[in-house]
């Protein structure tokens, strides 16, 4: 959502702070030009904000009479007709008749954190409707991604007449083929990108399939199953099916699933996305759910849990049996009903974690040696493609990501089996889009299969296509590269001091949140800040403190920047004064808390006097 267009003159916002170029090549911009100030200064004015957070709002393009709403949303107001998406009430009907006919349904998901969700849901409803679904997780290394045609069978020896895919299934042409073949109904729900070919189901619901007008494309797949779940229950409602012995299911209070699956997935925080994980949030909180809590406990959460220890504390864990243990350890735990099962679960999956950690940190060692090999002096390569006969197809997309975090482009990380076979994954950077590129490549005859979103894809190709594959990716986004990375730049919502760092400053701008993608947090700037303290803590990380002018002091972390330019620029710059870019975190230890600054960035300062914008 942009301003409405004004008389203001549009215009191109200097360095902040007069930062052209950070100790890690990035030019500092205000967030907001002029139009940007003056809504910000509106919201002020109508809203009664405090500034920096109607800052924060005006920079995300909230409209001034959007403000309430996107403070507060809610799912009631959020939530569209299901029977916008294409597919959607031929599905409803589908998985309505089983439920009045008792039937045996079998539910395929997908191996990570969104699979896991999105099959522990549609599960939880069933059952509720008095059904005994059977729970198909497919292992990630001998049956790979989707549904495949042995597991089909497998399903249907077993009785099932009705096959519920979720997460995956919109390319699988052959195995829902073969479901149809041995008189299974299909119905796939899934959110992963589609071509002009599709399977031959039932009902085939997928917000991105190319003749879906609703709008949901940015939905995860649990996002989707609980839509969907809406509609089923409205068709249950409609033949009268719930009585005084059998209640029409709470769906609102399975949001605990929806928002791990949602922020695990990197789904944009937008929408109906936002009203998922905000109401999610409040309910993992309340700790009512044994699978749950089981999974914060093992983490060692302290405190309330936010959208970030989603993503990078429980999703890891569920994902962890699906990379290197029992793809189905997940769905049991979200299922588990007994707490002190549901512990062991999730200890187990604690300890899987852990040794996905070492597998994944020497193949990552082994992938940065390869692409500062392939890159040279010249920075010459605009894609990155990596593959070994030694790692583990379970930390391949891990491996990608750290590959394009280091490397600011797209990379893709493969595990070539003996045979000679390759599996692998790839990442992204904004404004480039490896999904559309690795389906021509399927089509083009270079991989065996592949596909997946603009920002994440999975391929499977002969080791001896690997070259063709490198130069048929260079060719393809080598322009979308160049200008995506034409320019880096960080965009600052606004300036503070160190005094000004506190615990009520971070409750004020999570009033924005959740955060995550497409809803950024907010990104402060502490100017001409003086770096006292520097030292490595953990794995890879450094913890800092910082004093303003007026001698305040505000403690910062730099997570993974040892050995990093900004690890680097750190630590060469002790007892120096620097502008420091980051985002406020509320930590908490034995019932304390306190805030600090996670860095992000550092600038040296002009000899002249700093100017607060």
């Amino acid at each position: 959502m942009t301003p409405p267009a004004t008389a203001l003159p549009v215009e191109a916002p200097q360095a902040f702070l007069g930062v052209a170029r950070s100790l890690t090549d990035k030019l500092w911009r205000d967030r907001l030009d002029a139009r940007g100030a003056a809504q910000a200064l509106a919201i002020v004015q109508r809203h009664q904000l405090p500034e920096l957070l109607a800052r924060v709002l005006a920079g995300r393009g909230v409209d001034i009479d959007a403000v309430p709403d996107f403070l507060d949303p809610t799912i009631r107001k959020l939530m569209p007709d299901p029977f916008t998406v294409t597919g959607m009430e031929a599905a409803a009907k589908r998985i309505a008749d089983a439920a009045v006919k008792g039937e045996k349904v079998a539910i395929f998901g997908d191996y990570d954190v969104d699979g896991a969700t999105s099959a522990a849901l549609l599960t939880w409803h069933l059952r509720h409707c008095g059904l005994d679904p059977l729970i198909h997780i497919p292992d990630r290394i001998f049956e790979g991604y989707g549904p495949n045609v042995e597991a089909v069978r497998g399903l249907a020896a077993k009785g099932a007449t009705l096959l519920v895919t979720v997460d995956c299934g919109t390319t699988s042409i052959e195995p829902l083929a073969e479901a149809k073949r041995l008189g299974m109904s299909v119905v796939v729900i899934d959110h992963h990108q589609a071509g002009t070919e599709l399977p031959e189901v039932d009902a085939l619901v997928n917000p991105n399939r190319l003749d879906d007008l609703s709008g949901l494309g940015h939905l995860a797949a649990v996002g989707l199953v609980l839509v969907t779940l809406v509609a089923v229950n409205r068709e249950l409602r409609q033949r009268g099916f719930w009585n005084a012995e059998m209640p029409e299911p709470d769906l609102l209070g399975m949001l605990h699933h929806v928002a791990l699956g949602t922020v695990a997935d990197v789904a944009p925080l937008i929408g109906l996305n936002r009203a998922f994980v905000a109401k999610g949030l409040i309910a993992m909180r309340r700790r009512d759910h044994v699978g749950h809590t089981a999974l914060m406990d093992v983490a060692r959460l302290n405190g309330p849990p936010e959208a970030w220890h989603l993503g990078f504390m429980l999703g890891p864990r569920i994902n962890a049996g699906g990379r290197i243990g029992r793809a189905d350890l997940g769905v049991r735990l979200l299922l588990e009903g007994d707490s002190v099962e549901a512990a062991r679960i999730a200890a187990e999956l604690d300890r899987l974690n852990s040794e996905r950690r070492v597998i994944e940190q020497a193949a990552e060692a082994q992938a940065e040696a390869e692409a500062l090999a392939s890159i040279g002096l010249e920075d010459k390569l605009s894609v990155i493609v990596t593959a070994s006969e030694g790692w583990h197809p379970g930390v391949v997309g891990l491996v990608a990501s750290r590959l394009k975090e280091k490397f600011s482009r797209p990379a893709f990380a493969i595990a070539l089996e003996p045979g000679g076979i390759g599996t692998g994954s790839g990442r992204s950077i904004a404004g480039v889009d490896i999904g559309k590129a690795v389906r021509q490549a399927v089509t083009d005859g270079i991989l065996l299969k592949g596909g997946g979103h603009a920002m994440a894809a999975g391929v499977t190709l002969r080791k001896e296509k690997l070259a063709e594959f490198r130069a048929y990716l260079e060719n393809a986004l080598a322009r979308d590269v160049a200008e995506a990375r034409h320019v880096n730049e960080l965009y600052i919502d606004g300036a503070v001091s160190a005094r000004a760092v506190t615990t009520e400053l971070a409750a004020t701008l999570n009033r924005a949140g959740p955060f995550g993608s497409g809803n950024p947090e907010a990104v402060l700037a502490l100017p001409a800040h003086q770096l006292v303290f520097a030292d490595e803590v953990g794995q890879a990380h450094l913890r800092l403190r910082f004093k303003s002018g007026d001698g305040a002091i505000v403690n910062g972390i730099a997570f993974r920047s040892v050995g990093q330019k900004l690890g680097n620029a750190l630590l060469a710059n002790r007892g120096q004064q620097l502008h420091v870019a980051g985002s406020l975190s509320v930590d908490r230890y034995q019932g304390a808390e306190r805030v600090q600054f996670r860095v992000i960035d550092v600038a040296l300062p002009d000899q002249g006097p700093s100017v607060i914008r």
